[in-house]
């Protein structure tokens, strides 16, 4: 298989509420994000003129719009802890969840917004969230 990967970066702060350690206290990241899509086709030998099966460009451009700008600079917090903390609902920046905004969660809500926005020919086969330099959740496209 063909696979294409791009990778983005973005700033968030978040907090994980009922967590029993520090991260149940607002704080932030400077994620890494590894977007990974292939085609649909099959190819054997050659891709057809232009050669590509998407240029990285539109893939760029089709993450920042559908994904980054979403994350980039927000704070997302779950409507949980603010109903435990109502003062920071008025942030302007904040975006607020019905999930806790985990490394998990917020892969399984890009894999969702990326699997409706690719092109029919392009099929998204791994996504990788680094919230940290040493430590991510992946996702990764099941075998059918």
């Amino acid at each position: 298989m063909l696979r294409l990967t791009k990778i983005f970066y973005f700033e968030m702060a978040h907090a994980i509420y009922g967590y029993p350690g520090a991260c149940k206290n607002i704080h932030g990241h400077s994620y890494e994000l590894q977007v990974t899509v292939s085609s649909v086709h099959n190819y054997k030998n050659y891709i057809p003129a232009p050669g590509f099966v998407i240029d990285f460009k539109e893939i760029k451009k089709l993450v920042n719009t559908a994904v980054i700008e979403y994350f980039d600079h927000k704070m997302i917090l779950s409507r949980n802890f603010l109903m435990e903390n109502p003062s920071f609902s008025s942030l302007e920046n904040l975006v607020a969840w019905e999930a806790e905004p985990t490394a998990e969660n917020i892969l399984l809500y890009i894999k969702q917004i990326l699997n409706e926005k690719l092109p029919r020919e392009l099929k998204l086969v791994q996504l990788k969230l680094y919230e940290t330099k040493d430590s991510y959740a992946e996702w990764i496209l099941e075998a059918v």
